[in-house]
């Protein structure tokens, strides 16, 4: 079907903005550039402190010397203006999932755009959502060979998976290293000033901050957040004036060390040890992933601006600042940082120091949050906790399991390495893998999305992999020597990831392949052979189409049956955001007697299903225009409607007793343009009496005589059903292995998935199904 270009995307406005800038604009990017201190970039401001102590420790023991350290600064300054600069800034933030950032963003994009989508329930109807097809549409003329290609090939759509969900693996190793090495390098500045404090001492208050830290997750990131920005910016400030007077003070000779001369020069002289020593280098840019990852909750030009007038030459100063201090006092390689403070303000420092330190962990600890939401809605993580902590800020949110995981790895990578270099060598591993990652997953949305050559995509792949390989390359070489940690706890998140997507689809599969016959829901007539009793039933499951197999069950074991049956699929589709009026999916499963109705609810990979109490109402309401509206659609082709529509499927089905139909590729109006709708819209009745009662909730049959006998007596149907109650009808599901199955596929799905459902949430309680209208039956699945 043929889409007008206003339902496409989003607006040509939005995509085109005017060439004049309005202050309103340029204010309001200036604002989030403020805001953006507090939760982008607090982790990539604080790496001077480990940086030139990490590169210097080691193999370059033998190369101290002025020489050197201008190679090592030039190369650090190189590496900001490649990777966060011109890789992230310039070209990274231009690919946005409707101004969501990220590695899941580039994948869902992909998804769209290609037949890549691994997720078991999609439709055609998910193709008309307003925020799925974000930039240009391609012809099927237009696809390349590769497109196909992947398309024709699961098991590299696969690969595509696996490689998006390493990559989520590592930002989750980034959760529990960056605590423990941003928090131990600050503290480590207090043996400079009291030297009577032992190792031991300095840990036990590393172990206090952080446990404080993520005890504080609780409270809401935006809270956090606008506390800290603040701080970054008095630090930034603070390492600004401190690189200058450095610079001034010790060696000025030190800019000339911008020339890539001395980059050259310092390999020529140190050879293999310099290539290893890259290791510590690539420090100076960990962090810089969050500006692609967090830019749902800015804007791309925030973060530029941000960056590029603030981070950067902040940054470059202070690493300049180090190195003409390093050039001149060889000796205080090993805390280069806080060596280079004068006495004079070194506790102002220290405090400034310490607080940005936090701060820099608040915001790799809120991007795991996000990685787990979106690893859940591909059906790739079990189900926890989600807690929105902000009310104004959409997509804060706070996991509670996730949070307290994570804090015991980080004490335990704490206590166990007690040392910044050991830490930074798994950091540094970890970090540069998730580049090396997001750089192919790039060059694939250049040829697909924005649709250009090849040849742009290959310069792009080999450019940023070449310099990124050989900080990658490095990092691997100290594997033994803290890298493996990433590596490790990479492997145990993907086993996890893996069981419970493997579980989840052979269960998935089962539903499918044991869907409830339609000739045999129309031969037991409309009331299926049993007593249909006065109420609603909202039946659960997994299917976008047709009735799970838990329903024969029901009907075969239960002797009534409530009136009006919903069968309900809560799935998610591979968007950020499902609009409100977008949500609801509406279609008749069987002919209008049965007064039965498929209902498909969906979300976005970054959407959280609040717990309004008010999703029976919305369901009514949708249910109801869906009733009003059919006859129109079977009549017309509703050419005369005008405003926003959303598509609801259908199909004919035939069978030899009755004729049985959906609707099909049909349009609803939007209900503020729905008159008969507005009257069925609810009239609340708040109970002075009870105040911390719920709202109850009336239905009023509209007073409208365009209505048919037969739209309004399944109007009526519908409102009595209502009134009389809802049920929440769900299976308690049992996964089994057959019994031919091998022995790893018995483990997978006997002990470990098994295990796994039993230690996560239950699918009501992440519903948000209130658990005395809820009904369970159990079924044992075979896989």
């Amino acid at each position: 079907m043929e889409m007008e270009p206003e339902f496409i995307g989003i607006s040509s406005s939005s995509r085109n903005p005017s060439t004049a800038v309005s202050w309103v604009k340029l204010w309001r990017n200036l604002v989030l550039a403020y805001q953006s201190f507090g939760v982008v970039y607090g982790d990539l401001s604080t790496s001077p402190l480990y940086v030139f102590s990490s590169t210097f420790i080691g193999k370059l023991q033998n190369h101290q010397n002025e020489e050197a350290i201008f190679g090592a600064f030039s190369l650090i300054f190189w590496t900001l203006t490649l990777i966060p600069l011109l890789k992230y800034v310039i070209i990274m933030l231009s690919a946005d999932d409707n101004g969501e950032g990220g590695t899941f963003a580039l994948y869902s994009l992909l998804c769209r755009h290609g037949k890549f989508s691994l997720l078991p329930n999609q439709q055609a109807a998910d193709e008309e959502l307003s925020t799925y097809r974000y930039g240009p549409l391609i012809s099927q003329s237009q696809t390349s060979p590769l497109k196909r290609f992947l398309e024709k090939h699961k098991r590299l759509r696969t690969a595509l998976l696996v490689v998006v969900l390493f990559g989520a693996c590592m930002v989750i190793g980034d959760g529990v290293l960056t605590p423990a090495i941003s928090v131990l390098s600050a503290v480590s500045g207090l043996k400079v000033a009291e030297e009577k404090l032992t190792n031991g001492e300095l840990l036990l208050i590393a172990c206090v901050i952080l446990v404080g830290l993520f005890a504080l997750q609780h409270c809401g990131t935006h809270r956090v957040a606008f506390m800290f920005a603040p701080i970054v910016i008095i630090w930034l400030l603070t390492i600004f004036v401190l690189g200058i007077y450095n610079t001034l003070h010790w060696n000025p000779k030190i800019v000339y060390a911008f020339s890539p001369y001395y980059l050259i020069n310092f390999f020529c002289k140190t050879k293999k040890e310099g290539w290893i020593s890259l290791g510590g280098v690539l420090l100076c840019i960990t962090g810089t992933e969050a500006m692609f990852a967090d830019l749902g909750h800015f804007t791309a030009s925030s973060i530029r601006i941000a960056f590029a007038f603030v981070i950067y030459p902040c940054l470059v100063v202070q690493y300049m600042g180090q190195a003409a201090f390093l050039s001149k006092n060889l000796h205080s390689i090993s805390n280069s940082f806080f060596d280079s403070i004068p006495e004079t303000v070194f506790w102002p420092v220290f405090v400034v120091a310490t607080l940005a330190a936090i701060v820099g962990s608040q915001a790799v600890i809120t991007a795991t949050f996000s990685i787990i939401k979106q690893c859940h809605a591909l059906g790739c993580f079990p189900r926890v906790k989600i807690v929105h902590t902000s009310k104004h800020i959409y997509g804060q949110i706070y996991i509670p399991e996730i949070n307290w995981i994570l804090m015991i790895l980080t004490l335990a990578i704490t206590v166990g390495f007690r040392d910044t270099t050991l830490i930074g060598n798994a950091y540094g591993l970890a970090c540069m893998s998730v580049m090396f990652i997001t750089t192919f997953l790039m060059a694939l949305v250049i040829v697909f999305v924005w649709q250009r050559s090849v040849i742009l995509a290959a310069i792009f792949l080999i450019c940023f992999w070449l310099i990124e390989g050989v900080y990658l390359s490095s990092a691997l070489t100290k594997v033994s020597q803290g890298g493996w940690v990433p590596l490790v706890l990479s492997v145990i998140f993907m086993i996890v990831m893996y069981v419970w997507h493997y579980g989840t689809r052979k269960k998935y599969d089962y539903d499918l392949h044991n869907k409830v016959s339609l000739k045999w829901l129309l031969g037991l007539g409309p009331s299926l052979g049993i007593v249909r009793v006065p109420g609603i039933g909202l039946i659960y499951s997994e299917l976008a189409a047709g009735v799970p197999g838990i329903f024969s069950h029901f009907v075969t074991n239960l002797p009534a049956f409530h009136k009006v049956l919903v069968f309900v699929c809560v799935k998610s589709v591979p968007v950020p955001y499902v609009s409100a009026k977008e949500r609801f999916l509406i279609g008749r499963i069987c002919p209008r007697p049965y007064r039965m109705y498929q209902c498909i609810v969906r979300y976005g990979y970054k959407d959280i299903q609040r717990d309004d109490g008010d999703f029976e109402n919305q369901l009514i309401q949708s249910i109801a225009e869906f009733i009003q509206m059919e006859p129109h659609f079977s009549s017309s082709e509703c050419s005369s409607l005008d405003g926003r529509m959303a598509v609801i499927s259908s199909r004919t089905v035939e069978s030899s007793s009755a004729s049985f139909s959906e609707i099909v590729d049909i349009n609803s109006i939007p209900s503020s343009k729905s008159t008969t709708l507005q009257s069925l819209r609810a009239a609340f009745d708040d109970e002075n009496t009870r105040p911390k009662k719920a709202a109850v909730v009336r239905f009023q049959f509209p007073e409208n005589p365009g209505i048919g006998p037969d739209v309004r007596e399944e109007l009526m149907d519908l409102i009595q059903a209502k009134e009389a109650g809802v049920a929440y009808i769900m299976g308690h599901s049992y996964v089994k292995a057959r019994r031919s199955s091998s022995i790893l596929k018995k483990f997978v799905i006997d002990v470990a998935y098994s295990f796994l459902r039993k230690n996560s949430r239950g699918p009501a309680v992440a519903l948000n199904i209130p658990h005395i209208s809820l009904i369970e039956v159990g079924m044992i699945y075979y896989v």
